[in-house]
């Protein structure tokens, strides 16, 4: 089998990484730049010290604090107008994914006409040139979209209420693992199951190759390995930086082969039901891989071996679906990630709900109407 990967951007990972912020925009030029984020990270002290470092670099800095989750496009439409008013010539996005994914639309709105909305990969997008572009540097403080890593990133149709893909590539990410110390256990549990889906499914997509594949299994060992220790010490850099690195090549891993179940379904549910998104994704995931094993067996026995399930050397495809399956219901069950039940308190109002059922195309098992109300409905059963 042949493999296409497209390499992501520069990438500087590291613990105290964040101190390049200065230098690195001044090798781009820069010398005014919008700095994007949400009111949380601000609170906790974190872009100050980034802000801090810009500027000792002698850069101006423009700030947007009104990052929201799942980010609307009147907020990324904001944006870009506050960077084109200002004049700047960079960008740097410091958060999660939604800060992220914020910053590469206000950075396609920089050069090109608003909205954002005419950018939607939605069938009808306007095509880019992106050499023309003002330069962005992304710095995660999460460890689990991998935004930092892939062109990708999502925006919310407030009209439509739907979610759409944006494509807009970053000039550099900054990985610095210190920057999540601290964050609060079920953020870090539902972004890193966010990355274990990524993995996951990169690893198990019908269109998977043999260099997401190496990606894939070392992302899911480390999360493996970190995440329920993460979640219980929130400064144990040790497991940070190991967070950090996983969701990294998770993002990564996904650049050839793309989503499948778990993000197909879960970015639909949780729109639906205001799930994050991490947990929308993740709370499907088991059933997912269940529901796959008849049919790419030798893959789903990799994730629950990653995971550190024992799987018999004849084990029929049917018991590796189960193996699986069980593992990552007792890891969820391990990091404490919410039931289903609680977050959607009427079963049968989900399995009903025409919008959450569509078909996907990386998928190795055809997903039929009923397959996807099985994996919904046995997902909330087992919560």
């Amino acid at each position: 089998m042949s493999s296409v990967f497209n390499s992501p951007n520069p990438i500087f990972f590291g613990r105290g990484t964040s101190k390049l912020t200065g230098g690195k925009l001044k090798e781009f030029g820069c010398k005014k730049v919008l700095v994007i984020f949400d009111k949380g990270i601000k609170a906790a002290g974190i872009v100050d010290k980034i802000l801090d470092n810009i500027k000792a670099s002698g850069i101006e800095t423009v700030l947007f604090d009104k990052v929201e989750p799942d980010p609307p496009d009147y907020i990324v439409n904001e944006a870009g107008a506050l960077g084109l008013a200002e004049k700047v010539d960079g960008l740097v996005g410091i958060g999660g994914g939604s800060s992220m994914d914020t910053a590469k639309g206000a950075r396609i709105l920089l050069t090109f006409p608003a909205p954002i909305n005419r950018y939607f990969g939605r069938g009808d997008a306007e095509p880019l040139d992106e050499r023309n572009m003002k330069p962005v540097i992304v710095i995660p403080t999460t460890a689990g979209t991998g935004s930092e890593a892939t062109p990708g990133g999502i925006i919310t149709d407030t009209e439509k209420h739907v979610k759409w893909p944006i494509i807009c590539s970053v000039s550099m990410a900054i990985i610095d693992p210190e920057l999540t110390v601290g964050l609060p256990s079920g953020i870090t549990a539902s972004t890193g199951f966010d990355a274990l889906c990524h993995a996951a499914e990169a690893l198990t997509s019908k269109a998977h190759n043999r260099i997401s594949e190496v990606l894939a299994k070392e992302a899911i060992t480390l999360i493996a390995r970190n995440l329920p220790v993460a979640c219980r010490e929130g400064s144990n850099i040790e497991a940070r930086e190991g967070m950090s690195l996983a969701a990294t090549l998770a993002g990564m891993s996904l650049r050839g082969p793309f989503g499948g179940i778990p993000h197909d379904i879960g970015t639909l549910l949780g729109a639906r039901y205001g799930i994050p998104h991490g947990t929308a994704v993740g709370c499907l995931l088991a059933e997912s891989m269940n529901f796959i094993a008849p049919v790419i067996a030798d893959k789903v026995k990799i994730v629950a071996e990653c995971m550190g399930a024992e799987v018999p050397a004849n084990s029929t495809p049917e018991e590796i679906g189960i193996i699986a399956r069980n593992t990552i219901r007792n890891f969820y069950k391990e990091v404490n990630m919410p039931k289903m039940k609680a977050l959607i308190p009427d079963k049968q109002d989900m399995l009903q709900a025409e919008k959450l059922f569509k078909g996907t195309s990386f998928t190795p098992r055809a997903l039929t109407r009923e397959h996807a109300k099985e994996i919904l409905e046995n997902s909330y059963d087992a919560s």
